[in-house]
C-alpha cells in the first residue's frame, strides 16, 4: 500500500476540493470499471450498503476499491453501511387503503390475507407503547398506537388518509429500542467486516451514545481499527446528540428517516448543528439523502439540489453523500463529477463562512494549541499548505476541524489512517515510512511532481518520536527549493 501515493495524481495543491465525496456502490456501478470510473470522478469514500447484496458481492466489491484506489493512486475510505433494525412492514399482496380514524392491526409476519393483520419484520409488541406515534410508508401514514396485547398484536388508528405498500418502513419517533440497535444480520455483517479491509462502519439508528459504545466493544474484540459513523435518523440521537457525537470517531446527517422522526423544517438547523458539533469535537461530518436525486434519471442536477450541495459546503461539512444516484441511478459518474464542479465553484466563491458558538473545543490541549498555531503562523506567511505528520490521524483531524484556508497535507506510515483521513476536510493523504524527514521527502516528491513548486512556502507539524502517537511538538517553516 505504501507505494500508493507514490503516484497520486498530479493536481496542485490549490485545486484540491476541500468538501469530499461518498459514492455508494449499487446496480449501476457493480464492476470494477464503474469503480475507478467514480474514484477518478472525484469519488474519496465508497459507501457499501450491507441492508442488500451477499458477504461474497462485498467482498468483490472491496477488491475492487482497494485495486483502483492503487491504479489512480490516492487513499479511499471504505464505508460499511450497516442495515439496523428493519422496521419495516412486511409482504402482502397489492395496496392497503387506510382512512382517518381507521383501527389498523399489526403483527410480526403475520399472514394479511388470512388474519387482516398487517405484517411488520420486526415485532413491534416488545417495544411500542400506547400513545405513540407510528408513522408508515417514508411518514405518509401517520397512526397512534392505541393499545398492545399480549399475544403481540398491535392496535393502532390512522390519523390520515393514504395508502400502504409492502415493505415500506416504518418510524417510530417516541419509541425506545435500546438493547436493538445491532441486530444478529448487523453482528454478522460486522464481523465480515472486521476481516475485510473496512475504513468506517456506520452505525444505523444510533439513539444513545451506549450503542456506539457496544459496537466499539465488539470492534475491539474483533481486533478490528474501523472508526465508527453514528448516523443521526431518529428522534432519540437528536435528543443526545452531544454525547453521541463525543462517543463516536464521525457523524453522518441521515436525512430521509430523521425529517420523518422530526419536523421535516427542522431538518436544515439540525443539519448545521451536527456540523458545528463535529467542528466542535474534531470528527468528519457527512450530509447524506437526495443531494443530487433527480440524477438518478436526469443528466442535470435541479437548481434547488444545486443550492443544497453548496450549503453543505458553506456551512463547513467534511462530506456530501451520493446514494441512489450511483447506486441505481442513469449518470452515476456524471453525478460525481456535478458534485466536484459545485464544490469546488463553491469553494473559490465562497461568499460566507458559517460561524458556531462551540467550535474548536480542543483548543485548550496541547494538541490544540499547537493546531491553532500552525494554522495562524500559515496564514501569516502565506503558506502555500499545512504538512502534518500524524500516526493516528488525531493531529491532521485537529487541524482540519479549524477549517484552514489551505489544503492540510496528511503524512502517515498507516495505510488504514490514510483511507480513514480521506473523508476528513480538506485532507489529502500521503502513506510514507516513520521518518524524522517524512514531510521534508514528502515536499520535496511533491515539488518534483508539480503539486508545490519553486518557491512555495509550506508549514509542517512533526514530532520529536516518529511513528508515536501524541507526540506533535514541532513546526516549521520552509521555502521549496
Amino acid at each position: 500500500m505504501s507505494e500508493m501515493t507514490h503516484r497520486a495524481p498530479n493536481v496542485p495543491v490549490d485545486k484540491f476540493k476541500r468538501t469530499k465525496i461518498i459514492a455508494t456502490i449499487g446496480p449501476s456501478t457493480m464492476n470494477y470499471g464503474s469503480v475507478l470510473r467514480l474514484i477518478k470522478a472525484g469519488a474519496n469514500g465508497i459507501r457499501l450498503n450491507f441492508s442488500h447484496g451477499s458477504h461474497d458481492e462485498k467482498a468483490e466489491q472491496i477488491k475492487w476499491v482497494r485495486k483502483a484506489s492503487q491504479e489512480y493512486g490516492k487513499p479511499v475510505a471504505i464505508i460499511q453501511d450497516l442495515q439496523g433494525p428493519k422496521i419495516r412492514l412486511g409482504d402482502f399482496e397489492g395496496i392497503i387503503n387506510v382512512r382517518t380514524g381507521q383501527a389498523l392491526v399489526f403483527k410480526y409476519n403475520a399472514d394479511y390475507e388470512k388474519t387482516g393483520c398487517i405484517p411488520t419484520q420486526y415485532d413491534l409488541s416488545k417495544k411500542v407503547k400506547r400513545g405513540e406515534s407510528l408513522y408508515l410508508y417514508d411518514g405518509k401514514v401517520k397512526a397512534t398506537i392505541t393499545s398492545v396485547s399480549s399475544d403481540g398484536t398491535v392496535h393502532a388508528r390512522a390519523e390520515n388518509n393514504g395508502i400502504l405498500i409492502k415493505r415500506k418502513g416504518m418510524n417510530l419517533p417516541d419509541t425506545d429500542f435500546a438493547g436493538d440497535v445491532i441486530t444478529p444480520k448487523d453482528k454478522e455483517d460486522i464481523a465480515f467486516g472486521s476481516g475485510h479491509d473496512i475504513d468506517w462502519v456506520a452505525m444505523s439508528f444510533v439513539q444513545t451514545a451506549d450503542d456506539v459504545q457496544t459496537l466499539r466493544k465488539m470492534l475491539r474484540n474483533l481486533g478490528s481499527d474501523a472508526k465508527i459513523m453514528a448516523k443521526i435518523e431518529t428522534k432519540a440521537a437528536i435528543d443526545n446528540l452531544d454525547e453521541i457525537i463525543q462517543a463516536a470517531d464521525g457523524v453522518m446527517v441521515a436525512r430521509g428517516d430523521l425529517a420523518v422522526e422530526t419536523l421535516p423544517e427542522s431538518v436544515p438547523i439540525l443539519q448545521r448543528k451536527i456540523i458545528g458539533l463535529g467542528l466542535r469535537y474534531a470528527k468528519p461530518t457527512v450530509v447524506a439523502t437526495q443531494m443530487l436525486a433527480s440524477m438518478t434519471e436526469m443528466p442535470e442536477p435541479t437548481r434547488a439540489e444545486v443550492s443544497d450541495v453548496a450549503t453543505a459546503v458553506i456551512v463547513g461539512a467534511d462530506c456530501v453523500m451520493l446514494s441512489d444516484e450511483t447506486a441505481n441511478g442513469q449518470y452515476p459518474i456524471e453525478a460525481v463529477k456535478v458534485m466536484k464542479e459545485i464544490i469546488l465553484y463553491t469553494q473559490n466563491n465562497l461568499p460566507v463562512k458559517a460561524i458556531f458558538p462551540y467550535e474548536y473545543e480542543g483548543t485548550t490541549s496541547r494538541q490544540g494549541a499547537i493546531c491553532t498555531s500552525i494554522i495562524n503562523l500559515a496564514d501569516s506567511v502565506s503558506a502555500k499548505a499545512i504538512v502534518a505528520e500524524t500516526k493516528s490521524g488525531a493531529t491532521a483531524l485537529q487541524i482540519a476541524a479549524r477549517r484552514p484556508e489551505r489544503p492540510v497535507i496528511a503524512v502517515t506510515s498507516v495505510a488504514r489512517v490514510a483511507q480513514q483521513l480521506a473523508l476528513s476536510f480538506g485532507t489529502k493523504s500521503y502513506i510514507r515510512p516513520d521518518s524524522k524527514y517524512a514531510a521534508a521527502r514528502l515536499a520535496d516528491w511533491m515539488l518534483k511532481n508539480k503539486i508545490l513548486h519553486k518557491g512555495d512556502m509550506i508549514v509542517s507539524a512533526s514530532g520529536s518520536y516518529p511513528g508515536v502517537v501524541g507526540t506533535t511538538d514541532t513546526i516549521k517553516v520552509r521555502v521549496l527549493e
